[in-house]
């Protein structure tokens, strides 16, 4: 989950966090899934749905080149 600092949402507004810092207007947030084809799948909608009541969601393809396991 990564807080943006600046967003130009849908009211064509710049949210930022210095002025509305207490606003519930806050800039984006932005939540990445790396999972395989299949699980992906699964959430998609009508599940997505369900859980997303507004925003913005998109899906590219990416190669992972390296992965570490933490103990």
């Amino acid at each position: 989950m990564l807080r943006g600092i600046t967003g130009f949402g849908e009211t064509s507004r710049i949210h930022t966090t210095k002025i509305l810092r207490l606003s519930t207007d806050l800039p984006p947030v932005v939540v990445e899934v790396v999972d395989s084809r299949e699980k992906i799948d699964q959430i998609k909608p009508p599940r997505l749905e369900q859980i997303i009541s507004g925003g913005l969601v998109t899906e590219q393809e990416v190669t992972v080149w390296m992965y570490r396991g933490g103990k």
